[in-house]
């Protein structure tokens, strides 16, 4: 499918009632596309994807729209979302340590491309802690500084090890032997079992 198919498709599977808190909805997107201002259209969609969530394939519509229009970030957030869907979401209050505290000097790319270990309170078969691994994106920023604060989206690479996160929970993130952070739990999104991955 071209753009135009990919962003007319994912717009049907936008319901006609819901609109943002900007009162954006459908309706805006399909003005945009009579007039082939695709990237617009795409921009709009993104913002819709969440009132409700929408299913899997809205989003890779708009992934497959956003790498023909060459558009990386928007490419990389709707892959992302998609790995919400099939993995879950924990979304959390991160606070990253200081560089006189932590052994990262540089900021945290924001876009997903880390992937840290996180201490949820399991423990390995001898009793020690047991650390599980999440992709993480930083909302609205593209970096996160050392000593910054920042609400995170977080993909668990193995969602049977999250389960019993609950928001509120204080979790630790690691990229050594290390804290490099801490984080409380705001929400989580537990897949649903026919699209997960485990």
């Amino acid at each position: 499918m071209n753009v135009t198919e990919l962003l007319e498709s994912a717009s049907l599977l936008v319901p006609q009632e819901v609109a943002t808190e900007n009162d954006i909805s459908v309706r805006d997107v399909w003005d945009y596309l009579v007039h082939d201002e695709w990237e617009t259209a795409l921009h709009l969609l993104e913002e819709l994807g969440d009132t409700p969530p929408l299913p899997l394939a809205f989003w890779e519509q708009l992934a497959q729209a956003a790498a023909q229009l060459g558009l990386q970030r928007s490419t990389a957030w709707c892959h992302w979302r998609c790995s919400e869907i099939r993995n879950g979401l924990i979304r959390a209050d991160l606070t990253l340590r200081p560089t006189t505290e932590a052994r990262r000097t540089t900021p945290i790319p924001g876009h997903g491309v880390l992937r840290p270990m996180w201490d949820i309170g399991n423990l390995s078969p001898t009793g020690g802690a047991s650390v599980s691994i999440a992709g993480l994106w930083v909302e609205d920023m593209p970096l996160l500084q050392p000593g910054g604060r920042a609400t995170v989206r977080l993909i668990p690479l193995t969602p049977a090890h999250w389960a019993h996160v609950r928001t509120g929970r204080q979790i630790t993130m690691h990229e050594d032997r290390t804290v490099a952070g801490t984080a409380v739990v705001l929400e989580v999104r537990l897949p649903t079992p026919s699209v997960s991955t485990t």
